[in-house]
Order: C-alpha cells, then sequence, then structure tokens
C-alpha cells in the first residue's frame, strides 16, 4: 500500500497563506487523481480540489480564485497553495490517491491540522 504523509500545516492569521505538501511512498502515476479533502471540527468531510495526471484541476466553489492545487510527478508529491485563508477554512487537511479511475479516493493521508484565527 502506497503511503501518503502531508507536511505544511499550522496556524496562520486570516488572510495569511499556506502551502500543503503530500508526498508518496512511491511513484504517483499509479494515481488517475489526486487531491485534498478536509474535515472541520465536528462537520463532515468535504472535498477541496483535486487534480488528475494530465494536470486537470477542480476546486470546491468557496476555495476557487484562492487555493491552488499542483501535481509533480518527479517528486511523487501534490501541494495545496492556499492563501487568503479565512477562518471557516480550519479543519484537518487530508491527501488522498485514487487509482480507480472514477475519482474515488481509495488512499488517504494521515491529516494534518490547519487553524485560521480571525
Amino acid at each position: 500500500q502506497v503511503q501518503l504523509a502531508e507536511s505544511g500545516g499550522g496556524l496562520v492569521q486570516s488572510g495569511g497563506s499556506l502551502r500543503l505538501s503530500c508526498v508518496a511512498s512511491e511513484n504517483i502515476i499509479r494515481f488517475y487523481t489526486m487531491g485534498w479533502y478536509r474535515q472541520p471540527l465536528g462537520k463532515q468531510r468535504e472535498s477541496v480540489a483535486d487534480i488528475t495526471g494530465g494536470g486537470r484541476a477542480k476546486y470546491r466553489d468557496s476555495v476557487e480564485g484562492r487555493f491552488t492545487i499542483s501535481r509533480d510527478n518527479a517528486k511523487n508529491s501534490i501541494h495545496l497553495q492556499m492563501n487568503n485563508l479565512q477562518p471557516e477554512d480550519t479543519a484537518v487537511y487530508i491527501c488522498y490517491g485514487s487509482t480507480n479511475g472514477v475519482g474515488m479516493p481509495d488512499h488517504w493521508g494521515q491529516g494534518i491540522q490547519v487553524t485560521v484565527s480571525s
């Protein structure tokens, strides 16, 4: 099983930026899609952004224009640049990969906390 490890989370003030990284233990070429979910405390997990092997990206409406997802197959990693962070972005962010071609996650990272103070 490929392991996914996130880094880059932390505490930031409203309007600030963070860059999350997710590094895989093996070649990510096997993942048709990789991306990020997030789970605010006490709420359901929600999709944030995803990117295909060909580089096509999608975002949830609330982060469009503020977050940018990128993929580096050579370094077996994806990144999420988050700008103009708001308190409602506070959540555990979880990296995932999908090998099934329909975008359903089948590999998960442990998650990393992002906290935005007002």
